[in-house]
């Protein structure tokens, strides 16, 4: 088990990303979710092949994005597939409900008995291009209490990619990331400014000398530059690198998993 987190066998877990193609109802929607589930489980058998030691199902082909809610249809769609992946894995499964849809996150999680969620705007607001994120970490634990879905981890992203942190401009991201242990986050998050850029190793270090919670990366970690990240990281959320010439967009590639999934080996020897 993990030291940080004993969800995982793997003391430095690799969470691979399925981005679901776009769900019915949103603007480019056009496969039925039985065809989406089929995709998804596709790539999960990939993973699972590979030895990641987990996955996390987002929407990010659903652009653009609701802020802070989304439909009864994308809950319902996401549910069946969560728990289609989770059954197929048989892995530790996330998932993340964009954007910043957080309690419907731990409604999907409960019903698809996954492990852990993945969240925006836990503590502190921020701008997104969908608008303002308010901090949700209060309605959201309290509705995990109420549904009785205590063991479901919430993993809180401090200073968001894609967003302005300038209303928070006076708040480092280490206090950020002391703010979510404070307001019981069960992990932080640590991006890049955009989808596939790196974090920088001082956010790591802050977010490090400020929490005790695990700190996963979660954008722009590569086969190439894992052996930088190996030692500063409790894990690795992988989804643009897994992908057709490194693009989230495109279908999982067999190959670049098993190239990163070898070094991540190498390292932990």
């Amino acid at each position: 088990m993990s030291a940080k987190n004993p969800l995982f066998s793997s003391t430095k877990p690799v969470i691979a990303m399925i981005h679901l193609e776009a769900l019915p109802g949103t603007p480019s929607g056009r496969r039925s979710v039985s065809e989406i589930e089929a995709t998804a489980l596709d790539e999960a058998h990939v993973y699972r092949k590979a030895g990641v030691h987990s996955i996390m199902i987002e929407n990010m082909h659903d652009t653009p994005y609701l802020r802070g809610e989304v439909g009864p249809e994308i809950v319902a769609a996401m549910a069946i597939i969560a728990r289609a992946v989770k059954e197929t894995s048989q892995l530790p499964c996330g998932v993340q409900v964009l954007a910043g849809a957080n309690v419907e996150a731990m409604a999907v999680a409960h019903a698809a008995r996954l492990d852990f969620i993945r969240v925006e705007g836990f503590a502190f607001a921020h701008i997104a291009d969908e608008g303002l994120i308010q901090s949700s970490a209060a309605p959201l634990l309290r509705y995990r209490k109420q549904i009785g879905a205590d063991h479901i981890q919430v993993w809180a992203d401090v200073k968001k990619k894609h967003s302005s942190h300038a209303i928070t401009a006076d708040i480092s991201i280490g206090e950020t990331a002391e703010a979510v242990e404070f307001m019981r986050g069960d992990a932080v998050i640590i991006t890049g400014s955009v989808t596939g850029d790196p974090p920088t190793a001082a956010d790591i270090r802050a977010a490090r000398e400020h929490c005790q919670l695990p700190i996963y990366l979660g954008s722009g970690v590569t086969a190439r530059n894992l052996t930088t990240y190996y030692t500063m990281a409790d894990g690795f959320i992988v989804g643009s690198h897994f992908k057709a010439d490194g693009l989230w967009s495109n279908a999982v590639n067999a190959a670049r998993v098993a190239r990163f999934m070898a070094t991540h080996a190498r390292l932990g020897r």
